[in-house]
């Protein structure tokens, strides 16, 4: 990214919001650039760590990437390739409304993060991304919640 422009600013205004108020559980990434925040090219990485329910123990990257264009060009977000989730593409990239057609220059970070840990607790099966997933979430809730423990633990807490 560019040294100055209008996406360097807003990122630079919303790591000081991030480090004000993130939203709980959310954890920025450590390899991160001489900020700590923005990682190169472009991107941002943030962990997710879970307690409750059946994503808990893991500890989950969601990795934010911006374009010079950002906030009127939408983040494209992702988890890790092959990440088992009704609304996560199997390139990992994130289904969510406000990161589509929903999306509006205001939406900050905080929002994105705040919908996609929803997301997770509430997948979306009128929007699904993934086939597998989406058949196991539909009609067998057993092996779905089977397959999120088990993914749980390929993510384990850093701590």
């Amino acid at each position: 990214m560019a040294s100055g422009g209008p996406a360097r600013g807003r990122l630079a205004e919303e790591r000081k919001a991030w480090r004000k108020n993130h939203p709980p559980p959310w954890v920025r990434g450590e390899a991160g650039d001489a900020a700590g925040w923005v990682r190169q090219p472009h991107g941002l990485e943030v962990r997710h760590p879970r307690q409750g329910g059946h994503w808990e123990g893991g500890y989950f990257p969601v990795t934010l990437h911006f374009t010079e264009d950002y906030p009127s060009n939408l983040p494209i977000c992702r988890f890790p390739t092959g990440f088992f989730h009704v609304n996560v593409y199997d390139c990992g990239e994130v289904c969510l409304s406000i990161l589509g057609d929903a999306w509006k220059p205001s939406i900050t970070m905080r929002q994105i993060l705040i919908g996609i840990q929803d997301l997770l607790d509430n997948p979306n099966p009128a929007s699904p991304a993934q086939d597998l997933s989406y058949e196991l979430f539909a009609k067998n809730m057993t092996e779905y919640k089977k397959r999120v423990r088990q993914q749980a633990k390929r993510y384990p807490s850093l701590v």
